[in-house]
């Protein structure tokens, strides 16, 4: 069993909108603009030998606002740009009561499951409290960005920026720090 880093898409991998004081997912692919420094970042996590998975809810898909052709676009993009193993979407709205729809921990269980990975050693990368509390039900550890969307669940790590989470992920993911765990 390996351990692995689930990174949530928006505000993460691409620039989310904000409307209404609220973080909006990119509906089109001329709306989606990659966080491209992010990508020696993630090589940083690849050559550690973490899997990277990409978790993300696009209810636009359920709701007939978003196109699967513009999601699936955005996707190619997102996967040509950074190393990542696998991307998986999650395309209900909360009335679904979908099992994969975070904050539920229904993506990484089935990554957890499809990869062999070990949830318990692994990761999850955010700016939101879904995500926090998809790790915490999975058994995973989360650290997030500072944002304004961090809510009030449980949150391990909340850092400044993206470059102080991946070193923190390097720190806590090292055979030196397992042997401990």
């Amino acid at each position: 069993m390996k351990p692995a880093v689930f990174l949530e898409r928006d505000g993460i991998l691409n620039r989310a909108r904000v409307e209404r004081e609220r973080q909006v997912s990119p509906l089109t692919f001329d709306q989606f603009h990659l966080n491209t420094e992010v990508a020696p970042l993630l090589n940083e996590l690849k050559a550690a030998g973490l899997i990277l998975i990409v978790t993300t809810n696009q209810p636009g898909i359920s709701r007939g606002y978003q196109s699967r052709r513009e999601l699936d676009r955005m996707h190619e993009l997102l996967r040509a740009t950074f190393p990542v193993h696998d991307l998986l979407v999650c395309p209900h709205e909360d009335a679904d009561r979908c099992p994969c729809r975070k904050p539920k921990a229904g993506l990484l269980t089935e990554a957890a499951y499809k990869w062999g990975i070990d949830l318990n050693r692994s990761f999850v990368i955010s700016d939101k409290w879904q995500d926090a509390e998809a790790a915490r039900r999975a058994g995973a550890t989360s650290l997030l960005v500072r944002s304004p969307w961090l809510g009030d669940v449980h949150h391990d790590f909340v850092l400044p920026d993206l470059s102080s989470l991946i070193d923190k992920v390097l720190q806590l993911a090292s055979p030196h720090s397992l042997a401990r765990a």
